[in-house]
């Protein structure tokens, strides 16, 4: 992988070289201000004032460039509209499909100055980011306030493109004007959702949303996916072609998500009489639950891996691995083995693909509507969290066909292989193999595992963001000047241990508050038939009601916050009220003096859960801009190493519910509430101390 100057530079158009942000240059300069400020030779209140001039000056080349083109193509569209209007009084078929093609090329060319744009803004907040690192100042944050806010500004115009806007307008209202209407004579103006069918006018669309990148449920809901696109975009979209793909086989992707979710959870309502009935303690739950994760522990390394090859043959072994699995379990009754039934559930844990599921929307879904189905990604996940339980408390009955048990236990086994069964046979006949003739190509720009769009919210964002941003690729081979770098030591990791090393403080902290959230959650939800079994003697129903409830909220939460609360306060500042609440819910379920009530457990467990689900997709959305882009691809990805700490997170979490049964159930709420507890203040102080300096 090459360093970002040099990255910068094969991305510019030849023909505008001369007016991009002189990134090799700035970076040189900061350099020459270390050495000079080591050795005396300079101050620093010199150094801020005249990088401040270096920065104005280059901002300044931008705008003068970007006015000059919008006048052009201003003045482009002011000949097609005369043209236009003479055609209003002699119809001409071909001059009209010659003048829709015009309006298209002045479209195609608005495409390349917003791209221009996009990547002079990158570059700005990249050695801004640069320069605070190396000089340990919030320089950042002085130059966007003093410049964003003025009213001469050439920042603003940056950053809020107006004058794009105008003519993205313009062009929109006269392809329309020209589209065949069967003698409609409304403009766009009279039918505003009328969608206009032109890939140009779409393409524009979403170059502008990549700019303006206003923070929506839809974002916030598609950054919990952890699904990553490159830094710099590309001029013209050229990643997937949309002849390339397959709308069935993206849904079969989101229904093994949903599949997969729906058994992790259809089991937990039941798991405990389940284990009693086989002859082990209620507590051994936890084990049961836990098995599949940590199958998947291994599953996820190994699906990754196989993703690279293909889609198609790692989906299959996953619905066969369910469908044997499930099988395995429901047939345990019968044999009376506690050994067969978590047998099938390692083999459930086995057949996890929920890596190929991201991997498949990251390579082959068009970026235009990558984003949704990023969200179909979380949606699905969402509401096969819900319907587990809710299944589970619908399969109460008892009755046998043959020597085959199928009771509230067995029954969840049953239903989950004979659903796989199903999508198997779907999956054989619809799936789709996306053609690998571009991988190589599509390997070097990078493609998996953290979604997010690369230009941050609104006017000053993408430079007043203070997270620490992969120090590696930030560095640019430590300023010795060269441009390159070698593909081993910057391609992608080759290993769980060089991947890890690639994770900066901030990004570390951000994997804690993951695997606490991840852990805490796994706390509530395995445990609490048992819980209630012990403390309140709800039913099987009774419990999948309460598990059912707490993964309806996961949506509404999201809309909430997404919509509403992500554009009031900063993701930072949602972080770590988050974590305390998910602390106060915490420490209102342990059970200290008197009766232990349902409002108490229901309140607090609802308290943490929502906390923790908010939690969840702020740390995300965080953690897909600041992950290092050579953790952006290859096996050992950085959706990769953020699965395996949620992962491995559920199973230290499954067998600490285990352990506490030898202390008996009466202890068990407390003992597996403690290191909740301790995991939490842990990431609560983890986050108050880089919350300046790394976030």
């Amino acid at each position: 992988m090459v360093a970002f100057g040099k990255k910068l530079k094969e991305r510019q158009i030849q023909e505008w070289q001369g007016y991009y942000i002189n990134y090799k240059l700035m970076k040189k300069k900061v350099k020459q201000y270390t050495l000079q400020i080591q050795a005396g030779a300079l101050d620093r209140r010199y150094v801020l004032k005249d990088f401040s001039r270096m920065l104005d000056n280059q901002i300044e080349k931008i705008v003068l460039f970007l006015l000059e083109q919008q006048g052009l193509l201003a003045s482009r569209i002011e000949k097609l509209n005369e043209q236009q209007d003479s055609l209003q009084e002699q119809p001409d078929i071909s001059k009209i499909s010659e003048l829709r093609e015009a309006y298209r090329e002045v479209g195609r060319d608005l495409l390349k100055l917003l791209f221009f744009v996009e990547v002079n803004a990158i570059g700005l907040r990249k050695i801004l980011k640069k320069f605070d690192k190396r000089f340990g100042s919030k320089f950042t944050d002085y130059y966007v306030k003093t410049r964003a806010n003025h009213p001469y500004s050439q920042l603003q115009q940056v950053f809020k493109h107006v004058g794009v806007g105008a003519v993205v307008g313009a062009i929109s209202r006269n392809l329309a004007e020209l589209q065949d209407r069967q003698g409609s004579y409304l403009s766009i103006y009279d039918q505003p959702a009328l969608p206009l069918q032109d890939p140009v006018v779409d393409s524009l669309k979403s170059a502008v949303d990549r700019l303006t990148y206003s923070t929506n449920f839809l974002h916030f809901l598609a950054q919990h996916a952890l699904i990553m696109q490159e830094e710099l975009p590309a001029p013209i979209e050229e990643h997937i072609e949309d002849g390339s793909y397959h709308f069935m086989s993206l849904l079969l992707n989101l229904a093994s998500t949903f599949l997969y979710m729906v058994n992790t959870y259809i089991i937990v309502p039941t798991a405990d009489d389940y284990s009693i009935s086989l002859g082990a303690a209620a507590t051994v739950c936890g084990v049961i639950i836990g098995a599949m994760a940590v199958a998947q522990i291994f599953s996820s390394v190994y699906f990754s891996a196989w993703s690279n090859k293909s889609y198609f043959k790692p989906l299959l072994f996953s619905s066969i691995a369910l469908f044997i699995g499930n099988v395995l379990y429901a047939l345990a009754l019968d044999f009376n083995s506690i050994t067969i039934l978590l047998i099938g559930r390692l083999f459930c844990g086995l057949g996890s693909a929920r890596a190929v599921n991201r991997r498949y929307i990251s390579d082959c879904v068009p970026l235009k509507i990558r984003m949704q189905a990023s969200a179909g990604f979380v949606s699905a996940s969402a509401l096969g969290m819900a319907c587990g339980p809710a299944l589970a408390g619908l399969l109460q009955t008892n009755f046998k066909i043959y020597k085959l048990t199928f009771n509230q236990n067995t029954l969840p086994g049953w239903v989950m292989a004979f659903a796989w069964l199903a999508y198997l046979v779907w999956l054989w006949i619809s799936f789709r193999e996306p053609s690998r003739e571009n991988d190589e190509n599509h390997v070097s720009e990078g493609s998996n595992n953290v979604e997010s769009e690369n230009l941050e919210k609104g006017l000053a964002q993408p430079l007043l963001l203070t997270s620490e941003e992969n120090q590696q690729q930030d560095d640019d081979q430590d300023y010795d000047g060269s441009e390159e770098a070698s593909e081993e030591s910057r391609g992608p990791a080759t290993s769980i241990g060089s991947a890890y090393r690639l994770l900066t403080p901030s990004v570390k902290v951000q994997l804690l508050i993951y695997f606490m959230l991840k852990y805490a959650m796994e706390i509530l939800l395995s445990e609490s038939s048992v819980v209630t079994t012990n403390y309140f003697r709800w039913s099987t129903g009774t419990v999948a009601i309460f598990l059912a409830g707490l993964g309806l909220t996961v949506l509404p939460v999201n809309i909430f916050v997404g919509s509403y609360i992500s554009n009031m306060f900063e993701d930072r500042q949602i972080l770590l009220a988050s974590e305390i609440m998910v602390l106060l819910g915490i420490l209102f379920s342990f059970h200290v003096i008197g009766k232990y009530t349902v409002p108490q457990y229901v309140c607090s467990g609802l308290v943490m859960f929502v906390s923790a689900e908010v939690l969840e997709g702020v740390n995300l959305s965080l953690l897909s801009r600041v992950m290092s882009s050579r953790l952006s691809r290859g096996t050992y990805n950085g959706g990769l190493l953020s699965t395996e700490a949620g992962t491995i997170a559920r199973v230290i979490a499954d067998g600490t519910i285990t352990l506490a049964g030898f202390l008996g159930q009466n202890k068990l709420l407390n003992f597996t509430l403690l290191p909740s507890l301790l995991i939490c203040v842990a990431s609560i102080i983890a986050t108050c101390c880089t919350y300046n300096s790394l976030y």
